[in-house]
């Protein structure tokens, strides 16, 4: 019999970790899978980490503040700073398992689908949802500087409510 885990969220896996072949077992359970991301991204699994990324990867896809992660940790009674709340999300942002998505320059948003989309910023209540329109494009890219190349493209499209 041939039996094959299912894979959940294969982006989340890091590049280099994608790159080499290795991909982490996922079983569905958060605090199992979690290990398997961090280790296979390159980070060890210690217990703020384990706890942090429970809670963000645990509910499927979503996009969270610094702060809106502090307070989920602190309701599930995680004991973190907000600053050991950055400093995570930073890190499993450079690992590849987040991706940033900054609005307004003023509010930065980590997303757990690290897949290529875009957003929609609902501006009554400032929550970042997913586009669904794989066939949205840009027509035409700018000059890049010399010794530059793109990275990635966010696109940010704000919304309000109609008057």
């Amino acid at each position: 019999m041939n039996e094959e885990v299912p894979a959940v969220n294969d982006d989340a896996v890091h590049p280099a970790a994608r790159g080499a072949g290795h991909h982490p077992a996922l079983t569905g359970c958060p605090w199992h899978d979690v290990n398997e991301m961090l280790q296979a991204a390159g980070l060890r699994p210690t217990r703020q980490r384990m706890a942090l990324g429970w809670l963000l990867f645990g509910k499927g896809a979503r996009h969270l503040t610094a702060e809106m992660l502090y307070e989920e940790a602190t309701l599930a009674k995680v004991p973190v700073s907000l600053a050991t709340v950055y400093n995570t999300l930073n890190q499993l942002t450079d690992a590849g398992l987040l991706r940033q998505v900054s609005v307004d320059g003023t509010k930065t948003y980590f997303d757990t689908n690290v897949s290529a989309h875009h957003h929609f910023y609902l501006e009554h209540n400032h929550e970042l949802v997913d586009i669904h329109d794989s066939t949205m494009m840009l027509s035409k890219m700018p000059e890049v500087p010399e010794g530059y190349e793109i990275s990635r493209v966010d696109m940010v499209v704000r919304l309000r409510k109609k008057r």
